[in-house]
């Protein structure tokens, strides 16, 4: 039995996104959560099943009792990094569609910036990556941000692209960050010339190759269709989700290519094949882009074009707002903020409720894509429609 259109986001919600903050990662999740919950017209009654973020996995308890869910029904923590948020909104369709429940929550973020850092290495659990922290880190391989420049300069090697066009993915972040009010980087605009200056930090990605660490987090209401059409409220459908897993899934050094993402081309026609869509259906796309070469691995991944044309797609400008297929149209973890990948799923809800800026809004819009990777190329692929 397909999942597809059984069930509906029917509320969002987020606070605001900064760069310093003295409240809790669990304060953070409580805000965004009773603003989901407001935004489907609901209550803390209704919900029976929650999903606390595996990023901050050790206050789901605390979580589940400072909000007063007393008719709990089922609760799981998914872990697959990035990837956890749409594997969630996956076991939430299963638990919804199978009785098992009627309501779920999901919420997501984390002091990413003043409390555990990526950067550090703090933010991986001990015991989730032990293949890479025993055999890789030694060596020198110890952050996020070394494992994507290896991937960014293999595909260099293999396909010709260029420091530039991965500019052109932060510049396009950028500016439609600059129509957003609630982003990081609004009101700060920048330029190709910004990127080519700006500090190395892994060859060959840049300073502004880089998502913002970021305080803050958002939440999801996934209910039953059904149950949708007696809220007041403007219920967006899931028409399709996946998960996929690559093989060996922590270590870099043994993965059999380290340019191309196998598991958002596995994750990505399964949910197309789900939503009975193509890729070519897709009127924007949401990427969650730790780095500014997994825009173009994902762009590739699934389908939009070949493997090695990422590169030039992003520079001809076809990701632009008006352009082919408008990507992160709220500025993403670029310039939005780094929250889990939650952001670009509440603004692919958004863009198809209508409810963005006029000037970022993509017209016509029926059907947005989100596209989550996690850990080091665990993928996950979410379709959203009216």
């Amino acid at each position: 039995m397909s999942l597809s259109d059984r069930c509906v986001i029917a509320g969002v919600g987020n606070t605001a996104y900064t760069r310093g903050t003295e409240r809790t990662t669990l304060d953070l999740h409580l805000e965004a959560s009773l603003k989901a919950l407001a935004d489907a017209g609901l209550t803390t009654d209704d919900v029976d099943a929650v999903y606390p973020s595996a990023v901050a996995g050790r206050h789901a308890e605390e979580f589940v009792m400072n909000l007063g869910l007393r008719n709990l029904r089922y609760a799981t923590t998914v872990h697959l990094g990035g990837a956890s948020l749409i594997a969630s909104v996956l076991n939430a369709c299963m638990a919804i569609t199978s009785g098992i429940a009627t309501c779920a929550l999901i919420p997501a973020g984390r002091r990413g910036y003043s409390g555990e850092r990526v950067s550090t290495g703090q933010i991986v659990p001990e015991g989730v990556m032990d293949s890479t922290t025993e055999f890789e880190r030694p060596l020198g391989n110890l952050v996020a941000v070394q494992w994507f420049a290896q991937a960014a300069m293999r595909h260099m090697y293999e396909y010709g692209t260029t420091s530039e066009q991965l500019g052109h993915v932060a510049v396009n972040s950028r500016a439609n960050a600059n129509m957003n009010p609630n982003a990081l980087m609004h009101g700060r605009p920048m330029t190709l010339d910004d990127h080519q200056i700006s500090r190395m930090i892994s060859s060959p990605l840049r300073l502004l190759d880089c998502s913002l660490e970021s305080d803050g987090a958002g939440a999801l209401v996934v209910t039953s269709a059904e149950r949708a059409q007696d809220l007041d409220t403007v219920p967006v459908r899931i028409a399709g989700v996946a998960e996929a897993h690559s093989y060996p899934s922590t270590s870099l050094s043994q993965k059999p290519t380290i340019a191309q993402v196998p598991s958002l081309t596995e994750a990505s026609a399964r949910a197309f094949e789900m939503a009975g869509i193509t890729v070519r259906d897709l009127d924007c796309l949401q990427i969650h882009e730790g780095f500014t070469w997994y825009v173009l691995a994902a762009l590739e991944a699934i389908g939009v074009v070949a493997p090695g044309e990422g590169g030039p797609f992003v520079e001809e400008g076809h990701i632009a707002l008006g352009g082919t297929l408008p990507v992160n149209t709220h500025g993403g973890s670029l310039s939005e903020g780094h929250v889990s990948g939650i952001n670009h799923v509440i603004e692919g809800v958004r863009q198809l409720r209508g409810d963005v800026e006029p000037e970022r809004q993509v017209a016509d819009c029926e059907h947005v894509g989100v596209i989550v990777e996690g850990n080091f190329f665990e993928g996950s692929a979410l379709v959203l429609r009216k």
